[in-house]
Protein backbone atom coordinates (compact mmCIF):
# COMPACT_ATOMS: atom_id res chain seq x y z
CA UNK A 1 0.00 0.00 0.00
CA UNK A 2 1.56 3.51 -1.25
CA UNK A 3 1.85 5.89 2.39
CA UNK A 4 0.22 9.16 2.19
CA UNK A 5 2.85 12.07 2.25
CA UNK A 6 1.27 14.68 4.50
CA UNK A 7 1.55 18.58 3.06
CA UNK A 8 1.83 21.00 5.61
CA UNK A 9 1.19 25.19 4.84
CA UNK A 10 3.45 27.98 6.38
CA UNK A 11 3.35 31.40 5.28
CA UNK A 12 6.87 31.81 6.49
CA UNK A 13 9.65 32.36 4.73
CA UNK A 14 12.04 29.22 4.11
CA UNK A 15 15.38 29.12 6.09
CA UNK A 16 18.47 30.77 4.60
CA UNK A 17 19.66 27.27 4.13
CA UNK A 18 17.30 26.04 1.72
CA UNK A 19 18.01 29.25 -0.26
CA UNK A 20 14.72 30.26 -2.40
CA UNK A 21 13.00 26.93 -2.14
CA UNK A 22 9.09 26.53 -1.81
CA UNK A 23 9.19 22.86 -0.73
CA UNK A 24 11.51 22.21 2.11
CA UNK A 25 11.11 18.36 3.46
CA UNK A 26 9.33 17.06 7.21
CA UNK A 27 9.11 13.95 9.32
CA UNK A 28 6.16 12.82 7.71
CA UNK A 29 6.27 14.70 4.14
CA UNK A 30 7.05 17.93 2.86
CA UNK A 31 5.97 21.62 4.02
CA UNK A 32 5.11 24.40 1.33
CA UNK A 33 6.33 27.82 1.79
CA UNK A 34 3.91 30.21 -0.21
CA UNK A 35 4.18 34.17 -0.90
CA UNK A 36 1.37 35.64 0.99
CA UNK A 37 0.93 38.21 -2.41
CA UNK A 38 0.77 34.99 -4.61
CA UNK A 39 -0.37 32.38 -2.56
CA UNK A 40 -2.50 30.74 -5.30
CA UNK A 41 -0.03 30.28 -7.74
CA UNK A 42 3.18 29.65 -4.96
CA UNK A 43 1.09 26.55 -3.82
CA UNK A 44 -0.15 25.46 -7.37
CA UNK A 45 3.22 25.59 -8.28
CA UNK A 46 5.08 23.90 -5.52
CA UNK A 47 2.05 21.09 -6.24
CA UNK A 48 3.61 20.43 -9.40
CA UNK A 49 6.94 19.99 -8.16
CA UNK A 50 6.27 17.63 -5.77
CA UNK A 51 4.16 15.60 -8.81
CA UNK A 52 7.34 16.02 -10.39
CA UNK A 53 8.81 14.01 -7.79
CA UNK A 54 6.22 11.09 -8.32
CA UNK A 55 4.20 11.19 -5.42
CA UNK A 56 0.78 9.33 -6.06
CA UNK A 57 -1.30 10.26 -3.15
CA UNK A 58 -0.78 13.09 -0.72
CA UNK A 59 -2.78 14.56 2.49
CA UNK A 60 -3.22 18.40 3.23
CA UNK A 61 -2.90 18.72 6.71
CA UNK A 62 -2.17 21.92 9.44
CA UNK A 63 -3.36 25.06 9.49
CA UNK A 64 -4.11 27.75 6.67
CA UNK A 65 -5.56 25.64 4.07
CA UNK A 66 -8.40 27.89 2.51
CA UNK A 67 -10.36 26.09 -0.23
CA UNK A 68 -8.83 27.93 -2.82
CA UNK A 69 -5.21 27.16 -1.66
CA UNK A 70 -6.12 23.71 -1.41
CA UNK A 71 -8.29 23.96 -4.92
CA UNK A 72 -4.95 25.41 -6.56
CA UNK A 73 -2.92 22.41 -4.54
CA UNK A 74 -5.55 20.12 -6.47
CA UNK A 75 -5.13 21.88 -9.77
CA UNK A 76 -1.23 21.62 -9.68
CA UNK A 77 -0.81 18.54 -8.38
CA UNK A 78 -3.36 16.32 -10.98
CA UNK A 79 -2.16 15.23 -14.08
CA UNK A 80 -3.55 13.63 -17.71
CA UNK A 81 -2.50 10.15 -16.15
CA UNK A 82 -3.39 11.14 -12.18
CA UNK A 83 -6.60 12.80 -12.14
CA UNK A 84 -6.63 12.61 -7.97
CA UNK A 85 -4.53 11.26 -5.41
CA UNK A 86 -5.56 14.40 -3.08
CA UNK A 87 -6.70 14.07 0.06
CA UNK A 88 -8.31 17.76 1.14
CA UNK A 89 -8.01 19.03 5.14
CA UNK A 90 -10.88 17.54 6.85
CA UNK A 91 -12.87 21.06 7.14
CA UNK A 92 -15.87 23.20 6.30
CA UNK A 93 -14.76 23.27 2.85
CA UNK A 94 -14.28 19.74 2.28
CA UNK A 95 -17.54 18.62 0.76
CA UNK A 96 -17.28 21.38 -1.63
CA UNK A 97 -14.14 20.70 -2.59
CA UNK A 98 -14.64 17.62 -3.11
CA UNK A 99 -17.82 18.06 -5.23
CA UNK A 100 -14.88 20.60 -7.83
CA UNK A 101 -12.88 17.41 -8.39
CA UNK A 102 -15.75 15.06 -8.87
CA UNK A 103 -16.68 17.78 -11.85
CA UNK A 104 -12.95 18.84 -13.15
CA UNK A 105 -11.90 15.52 -13.05
CA UNK A 106 -14.51 14.19 -14.80
CA UNK A 107 -13.82 16.98 -17.81
CA UNK A 108 -10.54 16.75 -17.96
CA UNK A 109 -10.60 13.12 -18.70
CA UNK A 110 -12.87 13.49 -21.63
CA UNK A 111 -11.04 16.62 -23.20
CA UNK A 112 -7.96 14.39 -22.42
CA UNK A 113 -9.32 11.17 -24.38
CA UNK A 114 -8.31 10.36 -27.46
CA UNK A 115 -10.26 11.14 -30.61
CA UNK A 116 -10.50 7.50 -31.61
CA UNK A 117 -11.78 6.48 -28.00
CA UNK A 118 -14.20 9.85 -27.91
CA UNK A 119 -16.58 10.72 -30.84
CA UNK A 120 -19.65 13.24 -31.48
CA UNK A 121 -22.26 10.68 -30.50
CA UNK A 122 -20.08 9.03 -27.80
CA UNK A 123 -19.20 12.61 -26.24
CA UNK A 124 -23.55 13.47 -26.38
CA UNK A 125 -24.25 9.88 -24.68
CA UNK A 126 -21.25 10.47 -22.09
CA UNK A 127 -22.50 14.23 -21.28
CA UNK A 128 -25.97 13.06 -20.79
CA UNK A 129 -25.31 9.75 -18.89
CA UNK A 130 -22.58 12.33 -16.18
CA UNK A 131 -25.67 14.70 -15.79
CA UNK A 132 -28.51 12.08 -15.07
CA UNK A 133 -25.93 10.35 -12.31
CA UNK A 134 -25.27 13.93 -11.02
CA UNK A 135 -28.76 15.22 -10.78
CA UNK A 136 -31.83 14.00 -8.72
CA UNK A 137 -33.93 11.05 -10.14
CA UNK A 138 -36.49 12.36 -12.59
CA UNK A 139 -35.02 15.76 -13.09
CA UNK A 140 -33.55 15.38 -16.52
CA UNK A 141 -34.64 14.43 -19.77
CA UNK A 142 -32.58 14.17 -22.55
CA UNK A 143 -32.59 13.41 -26.50
CA UNK A 144 -29.38 13.14 -29.70
CA UNK A 145 -30.21 14.19 -33.24
CA UNK A 146 -27.92 12.39 -35.30
CA UNK A 147 -26.91 13.09 -38.76
CA UNK A 148 -30.25 12.79 -41.32
CA UNK A 149 -31.96 13.71 -37.85
CA UNK A 150 -29.83 17.20 -37.56
CA UNK A 151 -31.39 18.53 -41.35
CA UNK A 152 -34.70 17.31 -40.33
CA UNK A 153 -35.00 19.96 -37.51
CA UNK A 154 -33.01 22.81 -39.69
CA UNK A 155 -29.21 22.02 -37.80
CA UNK A 156 -27.60 22.91 -41.26
CA UNK A 157 -24.57 24.00 -39.45
CA UNK A 158 -23.23 21.46 -37.06
CA UNK A 159 -24.45 18.54 -40.53
CA UNK A 160 -22.54 20.70 -42.82
CA UNK A 161 -19.19 20.36 -40.67
CA UNK A 162 -19.88 16.61 -39.44
CA UNK A 163 -20.68 15.07 -42.37
CA UNK A 164 -17.05 14.31 -43.54
CA UNK A 165 -16.61 11.91 -41.45
CA UNK A 166 -17.95 8.51 -41.08
CA UNK A 167 -18.60 9.34 -37.59
CA UNK A 168 -21.78 11.51 -37.65
CA UNK A 169 -22.27 14.89 -36.13
CA UNK A 170 -24.93 14.95 -33.21
CA UNK A 171 -26.81 17.48 -31.53
CA UNK A 172 -27.34 16.71 -27.16
CA UNK A 173 -30.58 18.31 -26.20
CA UNK A 174 -30.78 17.56 -22.41
CA UNK A 175 -33.42 19.32 -19.77
CA UNK A 176 -32.68 19.71 -16.20
CA UNK A 177 -35.98 20.60 -14.49
CA UNK A 178 -35.83 20.18 -10.66
CA UNK A 179 -39.35 22.46 -10.11
CA UNK A 180 -41.40 19.58 -10.91
CA UNK A 181 -43.20 21.48 -13.31
CA UNK A 182 -43.42 20.83 -16.90
CA UNK A 183 -44.31 23.87 -17.89
CA UNK A 184 -42.39 25.53 -15.77
CA UNK A 185 -40.02 28.22 -17.86
CA UNK A 186 -36.15 27.21 -18.91
CA UNK A 187 -33.99 29.98 -17.23
CA UNK A 188 -30.48 29.33 -18.58
CA UNK A 189 -29.54 27.41 -21.53
CA UNK A 190 -25.68 26.28 -22.34
CA UNK A 191 -23.70 26.03 -25.46
CA UNK A 192 -20.93 23.64 -25.86
CA UNK A 193 -18.78 23.14 -28.75
CA UNK A 194 -17.78 19.53 -29.28
CA UNK A 195 -15.24 18.83 -32.17
CA UNK A 196 -13.87 15.71 -30.68
CA UNK A 197 -11.57 16.11 -33.38
CA UNK A 198 -10.32 19.22 -35.47
CA UNK A 199 -8.20 18.22 -38.77
CA UNK A 200 -9.26 21.97 -39.96
CA UNK A 201 -10.66 20.25 -43.00
CA UNK A 202 -9.63 21.51 -46.79
CA UNK A 203 -7.94 24.19 -44.68
CA UNK A 204 -5.98 21.82 -43.30
CA UNK A 205 -3.87 22.63 -39.84
CA UNK A 206 -0.11 21.89 -39.90
CA UNK A 207 0.73 18.97 -37.87
CA UNK A 208 2.04 20.74 -34.60
CA UNK A 209 -1.37 22.46 -34.71
CA UNK A 210 -3.70 19.44 -35.47
CA UNK A 211 -1.77 17.28 -32.61
CA UNK A 212 -3.72 18.40 -29.53
CA UNK A 213 -7.33 18.52 -31.54
CA UNK A 214 -8.77 16.09 -29.48
CA UNK A 215 -9.55 18.65 -26.62
CA UNK A 216 -11.52 20.93 -29.34
CA UNK A 217 -14.46 19.49 -27.50
CA UNK A 218 -13.89 21.15 -24.44
CA UNK A 219 -16.21 23.49 -24.65
CA UNK A 220 -19.00 21.04 -24.41
CA UNK A 221 -17.08 19.15 -21.42
CA UNK A 222 -16.91 22.81 -19.89
CA UNK A 223 -20.28 23.37 -19.83
CA UNK A 224 -21.57 20.05 -19.00
CA UNK A 225 -19.12 20.48 -16.19
CA UNK A 226 -20.47 23.42 -14.95
CA UNK A 227 -23.69 22.54 -15.20
CA UNK A 228 -22.94 19.52 -12.80
CA UNK A 229 -21.26 21.42 -10.47
CA UNK A 230 -24.59 23.57 -10.10
CA UNK A 231 -26.98 20.79 -9.47
CA UNK A 232 -24.12 19.37 -7.08
CA UNK A 233 -24.45 23.35 -5.29
CA UNK A 234 -28.17 23.19 -5.62
CA UNK A 235 -29.31 24.69 -8.55
CA UNK A 236 -33.47 24.75 -9.03
CA UNK A 237 -34.00 26.48 -12.02
CA UNK A 238 -34.65 24.86 -15.10
CA UNK A 239 -31.43 24.32 -17.68
CA UNK A 240 -31.14 23.58 -21.26
CA UNK A 241 -27.72 22.20 -22.30
CA UNK A 242 -27.08 22.01 -25.87
CA UNK A 243 -24.19 19.91 -27.12
CA UNK A 244 -23.42 20.57 -30.74
CA UNK A 245 -20.74 17.66 -31.43
CA UNK A 246 -19.43 16.94 -34.97
CA UNK A 247 -15.69 15.69 -36.02
CA UNK A 248 -14.23 18.10 -38.93
CA UNK A 249 -12.05 15.79 -41.27
CA UNK A 250 -11.54 15.50 -44.73
CA UNK A 251 -13.43 13.38 -47.36
CA UNK A 252 -15.09 13.22 -50.99
CA UNK A 253 -18.45 14.25 -48.66
CA UNK A 254 -16.71 16.99 -46.22
CA UNK A 255 -18.01 20.37 -46.78
CA UNK A 256 -15.68 22.92 -49.32
CA UNK A 257 -14.57 26.25 -49.45
CA UNK A 258 -16.99 28.26 -51.55
CA UNK A 259 -19.84 26.41 -49.96
CA UNK A 260 -22.86 28.29 -48.65
CA UNK A 261 -24.68 27.15 -45.64
CA UNK A 262 -28.73 28.81 -45.49
CA UNK A 263 -29.53 28.39 -41.74
CA UNK A 264 -32.53 28.39 -39.77
CA UNK A 265 -33.12 31.98 -38.98
CA UNK A 266 -32.71 32.19 -43.11
CA UNK A 267 -28.66 33.43 -42.94
CA UNK A 268 -26.56 32.93 -45.29
CA UNK A 269 -22.96 31.78 -45.05
CA UNK A 270 -20.48 31.40 -47.29
CA UNK A 271 -17.34 29.22 -46.40
CA UNK A 272 -13.79 30.66 -46.44
CA UNK A 273 -12.62 28.40 -44.12
CA UNK A 274 -12.94 25.29 -42.99
CA UNK A 275 -11.05 25.49 -39.88
CA UNK A 276 -13.30 28.37 -38.61
CA UNK A 277 -15.90 25.49 -38.00
CA UNK A 278 -16.76 25.71 -34.42
CA UNK A 279 -19.11 29.08 -34.93
CA UNK A 280 -20.94 27.01 -37.91
CA UNK A 281 -21.97 24.47 -35.15
CA UNK A 282 -22.55 27.12 -32.28
CA UNK A 283 -24.42 28.90 -33.97
CA UNK A 284 -26.95 25.70 -34.26
CA UNK A 285 -26.53 25.50 -30.99
CA UNK A 286 -27.51 29.33 -29.98
CA UNK A 287 -30.33 28.73 -32.15
CA UNK A 288 -31.80 26.34 -30.12
CA UNK A 289 -31.16 27.60 -27.41
CA UNK A 290 -32.87 30.50 -28.13
CA UNK A 291 -35.84 28.41 -28.76
CA UNK A 292 -36.29 27.48 -24.95
CA UNK A 293 -37.06 30.71 -24.71
CA UNK A 294 -33.95 31.26 -21.69
CA UNK A 295 -33.29 34.30 -20.44
CA UNK A 296 -29.91 33.73 -19.93
CA UNK A 297 -27.64 32.22 -22.63
CA UNK A 298 -24.24 30.75 -21.94
CA UNK A 299 -21.97 29.37 -24.60
CA UNK A 300 -18.43 28.18 -24.25
CA UNK A 301 -15.68 26.66 -26.81
CA UNK A 302 -12.01 26.48 -27.85
CA UNK A 303 -13.31 28.59 -30.68
CA UNK A 304 -10.52 30.75 -31.82
CA UNK A 305 -6.17 30.87 -31.57
CA UNK A 306 -6.88 35.22 -31.67
CA UNK A 307 -7.99 34.83 -28.20
CA UNK A 308 -4.99 33.05 -27.11
CA UNK A 309 -3.08 35.62 -28.96
CA UNK A 310 -5.07 37.92 -27.08
CA UNK A 311 -4.91 36.75 -23.51
CA UNK A 312 -2.72 34.22 -23.25
CA UNK A 313 -2.95 30.64 -22.03
CA UNK A 314 -3.76 31.68 -18.59
CA UNK A 315 -6.72 33.49 -19.13
CA UNK A 316 -10.34 32.85 -20.73
CA UNK A 317 -11.82 35.57 -22.95
CA UNK A 318 -15.19 37.04 -22.34
CA UNK A 319 -17.51 38.22 -25.24
CA UNK A 320 -21.00 40.36 -24.53
CA UNK A 321 -23.11 42.77 -26.25
CA UNK A 322 -25.12 42.69 -22.62
CA UNK A 323 -22.31 44.70 -21.05
CA UNK A 324 -24.11 44.78 -17.27
CA UNK A 325 -24.15 40.83 -17.52
CA UNK A 326 -20.23 40.69 -18.77
CA UNK A 327 -19.57 42.91 -15.60
CA UNK A 328 -21.62 40.00 -13.39
CA UNK A 329 -19.88 37.03 -15.12
CA UNK A 330 -16.62 39.38 -14.48
CA UNK A 331 -16.86 39.41 -10.99
CA UNK A 332 -18.17 35.78 -10.67
CA UNK A 333 -14.74 34.76 -12.33
CA UNK A 334 -12.71 36.10 -9.93
CA UNK A 335 -14.75 35.52 -6.88
CA UNK A 336 -13.88 31.39 -7.98
CA UNK A 337 -10.48 33.05 -9.46
CA UNK A 338 -10.57 31.94 -13.08
CA UNK A 339 -8.76 34.74 -14.70
CA UNK A 340 -11.15 35.81 -17.26
CA UNK A 341 -10.45 39.08 -19.66
CA UNK A 342 -13.47 40.99 -21.49
CA UNK A 343 -12.26 41.51 -25.13
CA UNK A 344 -14.84 43.61 -27.43
CA UNK A 345 -17.90 42.96 -29.19
CA UNK A 346 -20.26 45.32 -31.10
CA UNK A 347 -23.05 44.64 -33.29
CA UNK A 348 -20.79 45.56 -35.86
CA UNK A 349 -18.56 43.05 -35.70
CA UNK A 350 -21.28 41.22 -37.41
CA UNK A 351 -20.16 42.81 -40.62
CA UNK A 352 -16.32 42.12 -40.43
CA UNK A 353 -16.52 39.23 -42.41
CA UNK A 354 -18.03 40.08 -45.63
CA UNK A 355 -19.20 38.28 -48.66
CA UNK A 356 -19.97 38.72 -52.20
CA UNK A 357 -21.96 35.49 -52.08
CA UNK A 358 -23.61 35.65 -48.82
CA UNK A 359 -25.22 37.84 -45.74
CA UNK A 360 -21.64 37.00 -44.26
CA UNK A 361 -18.53 34.79 -44.40
CA UNK A 362 -17.46 32.84 -41.82
CA UNK A 363 -14.28 34.29 -41.23
CA UNK A 364 -11.67 36.26 -43.59
CA UNK A 365 -9.83 34.36 -45.61
CA UNK A 366 -6.24 34.61 -44.08
CA UNK A 367 -4.57 33.58 -41.42
CA UNK A 368 -6.54 33.78 -38.40
CA UNK A 369 -9.01 35.07 -39.75
CA UNK A 370 -7.23 38.35 -39.80
CA UNK A 371 -6.97 41.44 -37.26
CA UNK A 372 -9.76 41.09 -34.17
CA UNK A 373 -10.11 37.64 -34.82
CA UNK A 374 -11.76 36.50 -32.11
CA UNK A 375 -13.92 39.66 -31.92
CA UNK A 376 -15.34 38.68 -35.72
CA UNK A 377 -15.85 35.14 -34.46
CA UNK A 378 -18.00 36.41 -31.77
CA UNK A 379 -19.63 38.94 -34.16
CA UNK A 380 -20.55 36.15 -35.85
CA UNK A 381 -22.19 34.25 -33.09
CA UNK A 382 -23.97 37.24 -32.72
CA UNK A 383 -25.96 37.18 -35.78
CA UNK A 384 -27.80 33.87 -33.76
CA UNK A 385 -28.92 34.72 -30.23
CA UNK A 386 -32.44 37.03 -29.74
CA UNK A 387 -32.84 40.85 -28.51
CA UNK A 388 -29.24 41.54 -30.07
CA UNK A 389 -27.34 39.97 -27.31
CA UNK A 390 -29.34 40.64 -24.17
CA UNK A 391 -28.38 37.86 -21.67
CA UNK A 392 -26.06 36.19 -24.01
CA UNK A 393 -22.51 35.27 -22.81
CA UNK A 394 -19.74 33.83 -24.99
CA UNK A 395 -16.68 32.39 -23.14
CA UNK A 396 -13.42 31.59 -25.72
CA UNK A 397 -11.60 29.59 -23.64
CA UNK A 398 -8.04 29.53 -24.45
CA UNK A 399 -7.17 28.26 -20.93
CA UNK A 400 -8.82 25.44 -21.37
CA UNK A 401 -6.05 23.08 -22.56
CA UNK A 402 -2.31 23.47 -21.94
CA UNK A 403 -0.20 21.74 -25.05
CA UNK A 404 3.11 21.26 -22.47
CA UNK A 405 4.07 20.69 -18.94
CA UNK A 406 4.55 23.97 -17.47
CA UNK A 407 5.73 25.81 -13.60
CA UNK A 408 1.58 25.29 -12.92
CA UNK A 409 -0.17 23.38 -15.11
CA UNK A 410 0.50 19.51 -16.45
CA UNK A 411 0.05 19.02 -20.49
CA UNK A 412 -3.53 18.58 -21.09
CA UNK A 413 -7.05 19.61 -19.92
CA UNK A 414 -7.28 22.45 -16.91
CA UNK A 415 -11.11 22.84 -16.06
CA UNK A 416 -10.94 26.71 -16.61
CA UNK A 417 -14.07 28.33 -16.88
CA UNK A 418 -16.37 25.40 -15.28
CA UNK A 419 -16.30 27.59 -11.84
CA UNK A 420 -16.81 30.59 -13.53
CA UNK A 421 -19.93 29.59 -15.61
CA UNK A 422 -21.47 27.21 -12.63
CA UNK A 423 -21.10 30.59 -10.41
CA UNK A 424 -22.90 32.69 -13.84
CA UNK A 425 -25.78 30.31 -13.80
CA UNK A 426 -26.18 29.88 -10.04
CA UNK A 427 -26.23 33.38 -9.67
CA UNK A 428 -28.48 34.64 -12.95
CA UNK A 429 -30.49 31.91 -13.93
Amino acid sequence: MTDVVQIQLQAETVASKWGKALLTPTATGFQIHFNTKDAQRSVQKAARSLDNLGLTQVQLTGDNWTLELQWAFYQGFCSAKKQGGVLFNNDAAQTQLEQLAQCFSWAKQLINQTPDELYPEQLAKQAAAFIADIAPKGTVNSHILLDEQLLEQGWNGLHAVGRGSARKPAMLVLDYNPTGQADAPVSAALVGKGITFDSGGYSIKATESMLTMKCDMGGAATVTAALALAILQGLNKRVQLILCCAENLISSNAYKLGDIITYKNGTTVEIVNTDAEGRLVLADGLMCAAQSGAGLIIDAATLTGAAMTAVGAEYNALFALDKALAQKALNYAEQVQEPTWQLPLELWHQQQCPSAYADTANSRPVKGGGAGGASNAAGFLSRFVPDEGKGWLHFDLAAAFNNNNNAFWAAGATGQGIRTISATLLGEA
